[in-house]
């Protein structure tokens, strides 16, 4: 090999080792070897940032910017609740998980698929106070076992078929697939659901571990004619809201205390929640519940510009020792009381009749201005905006929902899936389905990270490093073609966990027709398993743009896609070397 090539394989060994044995950021440690293959030559900047111009990178950018049209909607929240449910155990999470993911990325390319369902996940790992480490790399694999069933599952399986009818050979059909790709799904399942409890790591969010000494009180009113009339507290979500509880109901002047998970909610019930602000935050996503005082609908403020403020009352406050609504809080500051909190003490009145006290921490519902407004002012100690917080557009659910729809339609119907998704992001800005701008939605570090990965496995294709060495390995196989078989797929498997996929499944095509014709093999064995190992990269978040998705949300290290991975890998090479040549002969 030439020393460009040299360079590049001591580049992806290095990224190896600093993903797999320190802590750093992986889209730091990406874009830190691109940047070392560029400035020393080995890449040009046209390949170098070619990454950053490829239709797969920028398609999970752009579907971003969907899936918070989604978040934004509440479609993810009546997703999480419809579908998954309410789950005993982490198998049982995962179960649920995998079966539904499967069977959509069969038809919608695998990233998308992820996209939808990781804020989904998310959420769903929040109420439920399960670790979110147990779910999201199987959601990852199961996109990816899903995508191997069928010729439009992924495009890596487009792409080789491409190739295949290039060569003159005849295109595989849709569900040519399914014959290989459907045990290695069954066998993926039932591994991930029986070693994943030992293989993957617990890690779990910060709120389920700590607890937060500001425990607000906070009333909610189940909206008339709302989706949530009739449901039970507990088929509603109501609770399993972490850090937060039911204290009581006020329906028709009585008071419902200790309320059972199976009392049905009826309509203009007054919901009295005690819990954290994450907690109160997550009360106001619920499709068919609102903030039970009135002074929030008289607010001056467009809904889509509100967003949530904690403030602590000072002993200079004019409003001291009166009601929040004799006070006429809502005049006086443009914001509205949503929830109090006072020194851990539980207060049992409704919003409006609670009497403020120095030191009070109110949660109000205001413009951003607010916190501008009064930072300085002597009526409050201390003013801060609630993160990551945007006002639910409910009223848009049903558009939301329509236009991921239409997407998944175009896509599945052969439109490019970057325009399908442009046009969906569109319309979901132009009918105001999103909370906040649209490049705000957007996790430009995943994106980052997937850019780079592409550069670096361009340089390992442009400097003929690829090559040399995959045609090495092949070369091990002598004359059988069963043991030919197995090299292919260990090849490719080799060079989707240090590159991208689709590089890695049109470097070794070529290698695989030449292994089939010297041994005069018919080459429909080797095409597909070329096409299961270039999606099957299990043991390193490089193997799958999915992986980088869902690395950060996870809270993984690289060491855990190895020890998950690798098992994963090996399973699945067997599964497919030994069905193969069952479905089509080697020799001609």
């Amino acid at each position: 090999m030439e020393t460009g090539a040299w360079v590049t394989v001591g580049v992806v060994a290095s990224i190896l080792g600093l993903m797999a044995f320190t802590r750093f950021d992986a889209d730091l440690i990406l874009l830190g070897g691109l940047i070392f293959l560029l400035v020393t030559g080995v890449l040009d900047p046209k390949h170098a940032l070619e990454g950053f111009a490829n239709e797969g990178v920028i398609t999970v950018a752009v579907l971003y910017i969907v899936v918070a049209g989604l978040r934004d909607t509440g479609v993810i929240s009546y997703l999480a609740q419809r579908f998954l449910g309410w789950p005993k155990t982490v198998a049982g999470a995962q179960l649920r998980i995998m079966f539904p993911v499967i069977s959509m990325s069969a038809f919608v390319n695998n990233t998308p698929v992820v996209a939808m369902w990781l804020p989904v996940i998310d959420e769903w790992c929040k109420k439920f106070r399960l670790p979110a480490s147990k779910l999201m790399i199987p959601l990852s694999y199961a996109a990816i076992l899903g995508g191997c069933c069928t010729l439009i599952g992924t495009s890596t399986n487009l792409i080789v078929n491409g190739l295949l009818i290039a060569s003159g050979q005849p295109g595989l059909k849709m569900f040519d697939l399914i014959w290989v790709g459907l045990p290695c799904a069954a066998a993926g399942v039932l591994y991930l659901l029986f070693f994943s409890r030992w293989l993957l790591p617990d890690r779990r969010p910060a709120m389920s571990r700590l607890s937060d000494p500001r425990e607000y009180t906070t009333e909610m009113l189940v909206e008339p004619g709302g989706p949530l009339i009739g449901m039970t507290i507990e088929a509603a979500g109501l609770r399993h809201l972490p850090g937060m509880y039911l204290m009581e109901i006020d329906r028709d002047d009585q008071v419902l205390a200790a309320v059972s998970s199976q009392e049905r909610l009826k309509a203009n019930d007054r919901l009295v929640f005690v819990g954290i602000v994450e907690s109160v935050v997550d009360l106001q996503k619920i499709r068919g519940l609102k903030p039970a005082t009135e002074q929030i609908f008289k607010l001056d403020i467009q809904s889509a510009q509100r967003t949530l403020i904690e403030a602590v009352v000072s002993n200079t406050c004019p409003l001291i020792g009166i009601t929040i609504r004799e006070g006429r809080f809502r005049t006086v500051y443009n914001a509205a009381v949503i929830a109090v909190a006072r020194n851990g003490e539980r207060i049992r009145k409704k919003i409006g009749d609670i009497v403020l006290v120095p030191g009070d921490t109110l949660l109000l519902e205001a413009h951003p201005s607010f916190v501008t407004q009064q930072r300085n002012s002597r009526d409050f100690y201390l003013v801060s905006r609630v993160e990551d917080y945007v006002a639910p557009r409910h009223e848009q659910i049903w558009m939301a929902g329509g236009i991921f729809f239409l997407m998944v339609l175009a896509a599945s119907f052969g439109w490019p899936m970057l325009n399908a998704a442009f046009l969906a992001a569109a319309l979901m800005v132009l009918t105001r389905c999103l909370g906040s701008p649209p490049w705000q939605s957007i996790d430009w570090r995943v994106v980052a990270a997937i850019a780079a990965s592409v550069g670096i496995g361009r340089a390992l294709e442009v400097t003929g490093a690829a090559r040399v060495i995959a045609g090495g390995l092949v070369g091990m196989g002598g004359g059988s073609p069963l043991l030919t078989l197995a090299l292919i797929y260990a090849v490719t498997l080799l060079f989707t966990e240090l590159m991208s996929n689709n590089a890695a499944a049109v470097l070794i095509f070529p290698i695989a027709m030449a292994a089939a014709r010297t041994l005069n093999a018919d080459l429909m064995p080797f095409v597909i398993a070329l096409m299961m190992a270039a999606s099957f990269g299990f043991a390193t978040p490089l193997g799958y743009q999915t992986h980088l998705m869902v690395y950060g949300p996870g809270g993984y290290r690289f060491a855990d896609f190895l020890k998950v991975g690798l098992p994963l890998d090996l399973l699945l090479g067997v599964v497919t070397v030994a069905v193969t040549p069952h479905v089509w002969q080697i020799n001609q």
